[in-house]
């Protein structure tokens, strides 16, 4: 083969992205602007939770910070997943922006509902209002809105027929009464 046909065999031939064995995204494409923005928040998000861990199993009674870790782990993952799936435009990001929209409205409900009145009451209040239900918001628009390139419902094909009692088939008569 000469170069110019290896030239035109490389214009012609389509590229391909190899990736390791289990790592390639599902219906993955380069992610739009704002599915990277919203990827950074999540991560970003995720990540702030990890020292705010430490701090809890620190100054918690270990019963409580059992409990507050497991939960605030939980969150971390979800919006790391998320996060991660988004900025590599991976569609898939759905299931884990659900979980985490769930554990944060989770969370701050309960933070609400354990704190005792005054400073403690007023930390959860302002917890919820400025960062977890928010979150939460954002969390639970990417679980919800439709893939990109995906058909919507009205354009779909119809469903074949039910065939009727008549009709030859594996179940020819099987609805017929006596």
């Amino acid at each position: 083969m000469t170069p110019e046909e290896a030239s035109a065999m490389t214009l012609i031939a389509p590229t391909r992205r190899y990736s390791p064995a289990g790592f390639a995204p599902r219906d993955s494409s380069r992610p739009t602007r704002a599915a990277r923005w919203q990827g950074r928040v999540l991560m970003g998000a995720g990540l702030a939770l990890l020292p705010w861990l430490g701090y809890l199993a620190a100054t918690l009674p270990p019963a409580e910070a059992a409990a507050w870790v497991t939960l605030d782990t939980f969150e971390a993952a979800a919006l790391l997943a998320a996060g991660s799936r988004l900025l590599h435009g991976d569609n898939r990001h759905r299931v884990p922006a659900a979980v985490a929209a769930v554990l944060l409205v989770t969370d701050a409900c309960v933070d609400l509902a354990t704190a005792t009145p005054g400073t403690e009451l007023a930390t959860a209040v302002v917890m919820a209002v400025v960062a977890e239900i928010p979150l939460a918001a954002v969390c639970a628009m990417l679980s919800a809105r439709p893939r990109r390139g995906a058909c919507p419902a009205a354009s779909s094909p119809p469903l074949s027929p039910v065939p009727s009692s008549g009709s030859t088939g594996d179940h020819q008569g099987a609805h017929q009464s006596p």
